[in-house]
C-alpha cells in the first residue's frame, strides 16, 4: 500500500545564488492509485519542505516553508497525461507513458529554498521534508462508487537533513 511511501535521494546542495533541494518518494502509487488515475480520476500530491536556523539556546528560527504540489491528470481521449508542479515553469508537461508521468509526479529536482544571502557562513541549518497524497475531491455521485480512494491516503514521516553553510 501507499502508506509505505518514503522520500528518497534528498540532496541539499547549492547553486552560485540559492540553497537547492532534490528529492523523490518511493512507493507512492499503488495498482488501485494507478488504476484511478487511468480512468480520469486527478491526483495530487503536496511535499512540504521547511528551513531553520538551528540554535543551542533559543528556538530554532523558520527562514523558509514551502508548499509544492504536482498534479496528474488523464486524456483518455489524447491518450496522454497532463504533469502541473506549481514550482516548475515548465508545467503542465505532457506524457504519453504512464511511468514517465509518475516519475515527474514523485520527483523535485532543482527547487530552489531560499537565497544563500540570507544564510550566514559557518551557522547550523536544517531542511525537513515529507510528502502527503492531497485528498481527491470528487462529484457526489462517484463517492459511493469510488469509496476505495480513501485507501490511498499516504503521508510520509519528517525527513531531516542538518547542514553547516
Amino acid at each position: 500500500m501507499a502508506k509505505d511511501a518514503t522520500l528518497a535521494n534528498i540532496i541539499v546542495t547549492n547553486t552560485r545564488d540559492d540553497l537547492l533541494v532534490y528529492l523523490s518518494v518511493d512507493g507512492a502509487f499503488t495498482k488501485k492509485m494507478e488504476d484511478a488515475v487511468k480512468n480520469g480520476v486527478p491526483t495530487s500530491f503536496s511535499f512540504f519542505v521547511k528551513l531553520y536556523r538551528t540554535r543551542s539556546l533559543w528556538l530554532d528560527k523558520e527562514m523558509a516553508d514551502l508548499t509544492i504540489t504536482h498534479t496528474i491528470k488523464y486524456n483518455s481521449l489524447k491518450k496522454e497525461y497532463a504533469v502541473s508542479r506549481s514550482w516548475d515553469s515548465n508545467s503542465p508537461v505532457l506524457l504519453q507513458s504512464f511511468d514517465t508521468a509518475t516519475k515527474l509526479m514523485t520527483e523535485i529536482d532543482s527547487l530552489k529554498v531560499i537565497p544563500l544571502e540570507l544564510l550566514e557562513k559557518g551557522k547550523q541549518y536544517q531542511i525537513q521534508a515529507k510528502a502527503k497524497l492531497s485528498r481527491v475531491t470528487l462529484p457526489y455521485y462517484l463517492h459511493n462508487v469510488l469509496f476505495f480512494l480513501s485507501l490511498w491516503d499516504f503521508e510520509t514521516d519528517w525527513y531531516t537533513i542538518d547542514f553547516i553553510y
